[in-house]
């Protein structure tokens, strides 16, 4: 039993001497910047850039919704006539979007 003592009176001295005894580190939960802009097709097309944004009409004429956009596969956008690169890009910002990662850039008020 001392010996079962002594590795615990080290082993508690141990963790006395680590810094930042916090469980979560402000690194990973950094809070962002509120957005002024709500997002829709033509903003989130707009934020993705790379030529996508000339999909907007045909996007907003058949989906409609911007939740619909988010969960519509690529057989649809397949059948709405649009590339293979662009099908692409907004699948792929679109599950950043779901998961938080990413959002279009709110575009500064002109004066």
């Amino acid at each position: 039993m001392a010996w079962m003592q002594k590795i615990l009176n080290r082993w508690a001295n141990h963790v006395s001497i680590l810094p930042n005894p916090t469980p979560y580190s402000s690194r990973f939960f950094s809070k962002s910047t509120p957005y002024a802009v709500k997002v829709g097709i033509p903003e989130f097309l707009n934020g993705i850039g790379n030529g996508v944004e000339s999909h907007v009409a045909k996007l907003e004429s058949e989906i409609g919704d911007f939740q619909k956009l988010l969960v519509t596969r690529t057989l649809k956008l397949k059948k709405l006539g649009i590339p293979c690169k662009h099908r692409k890009l907004i699948l792929k910002y679109a599950h950043k979007y779901r998961l938080g990662l990413w959002r279009p850039r709110a575009e500064p008020i002109k004066a």
